[in-house]
């Protein structure tokens, strides 16, 4: 019922139109941290203008270009939470590795990219760690989720798991402990930060040479 509410209220955002995941969008202003596993992509709040570009090109079904715009917009401006000077977003992130490897616009828009992220993962409110395609089978392979963490201090935060159509939210404690345990295991199976950004930065020398390649 809260998330309700919350969802009717009018957030810097609605001022672009009608853009999905405002629930989503919501709960990540307000909170304190985010812990985000991620199969697939780069997560939105550390996605580069021409990566993000890429991704929201590919929406199905096709926007129309005033819509990508806006989306494009909105998703660069949740962006500033991670840099807000009164309450910095405390944010940690485990990527498979396959997100390194998807070209997503291009091998040079993954180079960007991927030099952006170990540039975040070098701040110190902001933990990447990768998960070797070597792991092998992980606790993680059920697909993408985040646990956003309220600033009001709950002990309990919100699990939101990302679909085609629309999210999934889940309050209870028996749900949001059950996925802290899951993302306490993929972080311990992942590489650690400092032997991620060198992960990250061999991959960037693969797409450098793919970009090169005839």
């Amino acid at each position: 019922m809260e998330l309700a509410r919350d969802s009717g209220q009018q957030g810097w955002w609605h001022a672009h139109g009608d853009i999905p995941d405002s629930v989503y969008i919501g709960l990540e202003t307000d909170a304190a941290s985010i812990r985000a596993y991620e199969p697939l992509v780069i997560p939105g709040l550390l996605q580069t203008p021409a990566y993000a570009h890429a991704v929201i090109g590919k929406a199905v079904p096709p926007l129309t270009a005033e819509q990508a715009a806006a989306r494009l917009k909105v998703r660069l401006r949740r962006q500033h939470r991670i840099y807000d000077p009164a309450r910095p977003l405390r944010l940690w992130v485990v990527l498979d590795e396959a997100v390194l490897r998807r070209v997503v616009g291009s091998h040079d828009v993954m180079r960007e990219q991927l030099e952006h992220l170990n540039e975040f993962g070098a701040e110190p409110h902001i933990t990447v760690q990768v998960l070797p395609y070597a792991v092998g089978a992980h606790p993680g392979l059920a697909g993408q989720f985040s646990i956003l963490q309220p600033t009001d201090g709950l002990e309990t935060g919100v699990v939101y798991l990302e679909r085609f159509t629309s999210g999934l939210y889940l309050e209870k404690p028996s749900d949001t402990q059950h996925y802290s345990v899951l993302y306490d295991h993929l972080q311990a199976q992942a590489l650690g930060p400092d032997s991620t950004r060198r992960f990250i930065t061999n991959a960037i020398k693969s797409h450098i040479d793919a970009a090169s390649r005839p």
